[in-house]
């Protein structure tokens, strides 16, 4: 929160509706900043008879009226010290920080902001561009969390707990984005979840935390399948021609990724120092993946070199020193829904559908080993592959007829 723009004020008041059988009432301050109030209990109280509701003092002269007065002014300035205290010092200010330094019970250690902070400077040259995106994506809704559910800017890492993860959870699953962007589902809620965990974890390794808030918490992922193009669909896109420039490129593009695997950014990084001459003789892409860094060698099939070699002299592909004259992925997506809708295909067509078709219909459909389908695409581990190989239905059905073919021989 910008202290220069921030609104502040205290008053007392009588909370009335909790008066003792005496017949008194506890006096509270009312700490307002930014439209929002906090209530601090200042553990004295009073008749209501003998409360001056327009000036939030005690009335009277009587030396107990006047030394609860002095009482009040005392707390009063207390709250204005602590609330100047922290502008002078840049520290987030709301209502309950200013309360807990008050009462003495604001936490100085380590914080959940700070940590969000100090993973984002660690991480942010270690981790691609598109999954630091996601990280602040988390923070914004953590931020906007602690402000709409727990009025506070901030709270302290030893604060976190259970409740603490299970109420994100719960403002997530609730969340009704404001502008064009769907509510979460069930896997994207996991995923700032898992984010937020990656962060507590480290916060864990460094000795911020003594034990970890996330021990009793279990991620629960839905099962998505890997959309891909069937045959007849990529035979479909492979012979339509657009008389629209735009569209022909990101059709080309999108087509380039189906026969090498490639995800958008690789695709988007891709240049002429990349295709190398492989042990075979014939053209290769050898490159480091930009999401985990791993190095990826993929033999070119000759559809995929007949495209990159259409852009070879293409002005923005030369400009840039790039394969493609590539575009951003957002508007790459918009035009290959565009290129679905004239095409007569059904599916969300997006970018990351070319890689799933290059690895179900153009290669583990046509024999291709699962082992050599994970090292082109790039996967540190074949079991991430094997999803892939879960969905290939045409080439379970080949392999089993001709199991019955031989079956049928040997009878």
């Amino acid at each position: 929160m910008k202290t220069q723009n921030c609104t502040f004020g205290v008053i007392f008041y009588l909370k009335k509706q909790k008066t003792s059988a005496q017949g008194k009432a506890p006096i509270c301050a009312r700490i307002t900043v930014n439209g929002k109030r906090t209530e601090i209990s200042v553990k004295r109280s009073v008749s209501a008879s003998q409360w001056d509701v327009k000036k939030g003092m005690a009335k009277g002269s009587r030396q107990e009226a006047a030394e609860l007065n002095r009482f009040l002014d005392r707390f009063k300035a207390k709250i204005i010290d602590t609330y100047q205290q922290m502008v002078l010092a840049d520290s987030p200010i709301d209502g309950p920080g200013i309360r807990d330094r008050v009462m003495g019970t604001a936490q100085s250690g380590p914080t959940l902001v700070g940590l969000i902070e100090y993973h984002n400077k660690e991480q942010g040259n270690r981790l691609a561009f598109g999954t630091m995106k996601n990280y602040y994506t988390t923070q914004n809704y953590i931020k906007n969390f602690l402000k709409e559910k727990c009025s506070r800017t901030d709270i302290a890492l030893s604060e976190l707990n259970y409740t603490f993860i299970a109420d994100f959870e719960s403002y997530l699953r609730t969340y009704k984005p404001k502008d064009y962007h769907r509510p979460l589902n069930n896997n994207g809620v996991m995923k700032h979840i898992e984010r937020l965990r990656k962060m507590v974890n480290m916060a864990v390794m460094v000795d911020w935390l003594p034990k970890d808030p996330f021990a009793k918490f279990r991620k629960r992922f839905d099962k998505v399948e890997r959309e891909c193009l069937t045959k007849g669909e990529l035979d479909s896109l492979e012979k339509k021609q657009f008389r629209i420039e735009r569209l022909q490129h990101v059709l080309d593009m999108f087509l380039f990724s189906c026969y090498t695997g490639l995800a958008y950014i690789d695709l988007s990084e891709l240049t002429p120092d990349h295709i190398v001459t492989g042990i075979d003789g014939n053209l290769w892409i050898s490159m480091s993946r930009a999401k985990t860094e791993t190095r990826v060698r993929v033999p070119l099939l000759p559809k995929a070199r007949a495209l990159m070699e259409k852009y070879s002299d293409d002005p923005r592909a030369v400009s840039n020193g790039t394969v493609f004259p590539v575009i951003t992925n957002q508007r790459m997506n918009g035009y290959l829904k565009e290129i679905a809708e004239i095409c007569g295909i059904s599916k969300d067509l997006t970018f990351h559908i070319a890689r799933h078709t290059f690895a179900t219909t153009v290669t583990l459909s046509n024999g291709v080993p699962i082992e050599s389908v994970s090292k082109m695409l790039g996967h540190t581990s074949i079991r991430t592959t094997q999803i892939y190989a879960k969905v290939v239905e045409t080439k379970l059905s080949e392999d089993m007829s001709r199991l019955q073919e031989r079956l049928a021989d040997t009878l």
